[in-house]
């Protein structure tokens, strides 16, 4: 591993924290959803608007509204893992950080279409066309376009950051943590296009969110580590003064 510069450290530390926060928050609007009301399935566009005019809201824009600030988070940690990655395995940190973008870019642009335009229309009653760009459609454009994020970019950008890490106890875990997320995501990619919901389902929601919960607990940790020996490098070292 390569030495990082302290802010770098510091980028790493606190976006990782940011993305336990966010990710964490989103997991428990996950589970709660379901719990405060009916399930919602999806048979046609005016069950949905009737849905969300019936049912409290607020926690599936929060969830939503976690997830959109994931993204730049997960940018910025991909960023610092190029930084302290060695000269022999930053290629694969760089590529990495370019999937990561990708990923940020498809799923940010499909959350913001829903706190946006798709809540606007539903509340004015302009439904034309919503089909399309409203995720709870498992059918939609957008809903491709975010699965396209979750099961193609997103593993594709943890399998080369588990190129990164080896070494320490920690470091292996980060590194089993990017390959399983990378491995399950891809599986949930496969069923999706297969159009297979249980292993959509198994893989993309608990499978994708324990491993990247563990990997952001764990990069915390080691960017602490690192934050904490880079501020030691730098910190002046005191000469004696000489007498006589």
């Amino acid at each position: 591993m390569n030495m990082p510069s302290r802010a770098s450290a510091r980028l790493g530390y606190w976006t990782a924290l940011g993305a336990v926060a966010t990710f964490a928050i989103f997991s428990v609007c996950f589970v709660a959803i379901p719990l405060s009301g009916p399930v919602f399935r999806w048979t046609e566009l005016p069950a949905y608007v009737t849905w969300t005019q019936t049912q409290p809201q607020g926690l599936a824009i929060l969830a939503r509204l976690c997830m959109l600030f994931f993204c730049p988070l997960l940018v910025g940690l991909f960023a610092a893992i190029v930084d302290c990655a060695a000269e022999t395995t930053r290629v694969w940190a760089r590529l990495g950080l370019c999937f990561a973008a990708i990923f940020a870019a498809l799923t940010g642009m499909s959350y913001f279409v829903q706190l946006t335009a798709v809540r606007f229309s539903v509340g004015r009653g302009e439904l034309a066309g919503l089909e399309q760009v409203t995720q709870a459609n498992p059918y939609s454009m957008i809903s491709a376009v975010n699965m396209a994020g979750w099961t193609l970019f997103l593993p594709l950008a943890s399998l080369c950051a588990a190129a990164v890490f080896s070494g320490g106890r920690l470091e292996r875990l980060i590194r089993f943590a990017f390959l399983f997320n990378g491995v399950v995501c891809l599986a949930g990619g496969i069923g999706f296009m297969l159009d297979l919901t249980v292993v959509v389902f198994w893989t993309v929601n608990f499978g994708m969110g324990g491993a990247v919960l563990l990997a952001a607990i764990s990069l915390s940790v080691w960017f602490r580590r690192l934050s904490s020996g880079s501020a030691a490098e730098q910190r002046p070292v005191p000469t004696q003064s000489r007498s006589g």
